[in-house]
């Protein structure tokens, strides 16, 4: 039986936390991950978590290099259950708005999409600009899921830890990944 995969990108914009969440829950679930780290990610993963590419590309069972374009992830044959790119940069999502696979992480979101996979892309950017409207939208248009990460208050995270985690958990529920438990909304009470 094959096992669960899990395409992970990660670039350059901030949030580096949220892509090592990834990788760290899907090992504990038993998911196979693929990971592609743009420079500007490594780079950004070193400033905000202190880890070097070796020590970020260590979290995953496979690290493909952003060039490597000839990789397993490139191809449609090689089944997965999703990808995400977490966190996503504003130029990540235009080249998959306009389906420049000019790179692996690129490449292999294109995959995502015409085989018609889950694809989520965890935007980190704010104000937006009408360019990155456009783009989520023609990403959205494709069958692509924009999933910038916003903390849910109303679960009463007690840490950023605890913020991060429950993204993590409600992006592999959405990528159909086996035991992903986010926390139920359980409404609320009149007088409470």
């Amino acid at each position: 039986m094959t096992p669960q995969r899990l395409v992970v990108g990660i670039t350059g914009a901030t949030g580096a936390a949220y892509g090592l969440g990834l990788l760290r829950r899907s090992r504990a679930l038993g998911v196979e991950t693929h990971l592609v780290v743009t420079p500007a990610g490594v780079l950004n993963a070193h400033h905000e978590l202190g880890l070097s590419r070796e020590q970020l590309t260590a979290e995953a069972d496979h690290a493909h290099a952003p060039g490597d374009v000839g990789a397993c992830i490139a191809s449609g044959s090689f089944a997965t259950a999703a990808m995400v790119v977490a966190p996503c940069s504003m130029k990540t999502l235009a080249a998959v708005a306009h389906g420049l696979g000019d790179n692996l992480l690129t490449r292999a979101a294109d995959v995502t999409l015409k085989e018609r996979r889950r694809l989520v892309l965890m935007v980190r950017e704010t104000p937006f600009n009408l360019a990155h409207l456009r783009n989520m939208t023609a990403v959205t248009e494709m069958g692509g899921i924009v999933f910038p990460p916003l903390p849910a208050f109303y679960l009463k995270p007690d840490s950023i830890q605890a913020l991060i985690d429950e993204s993590v958990e409600r992006v592999l529920q959405l990528c159909g990944i086996t035991g992903a438990t986010p926390q139920a909304w359980g409404g609320l009470r009149p007088g409470a």
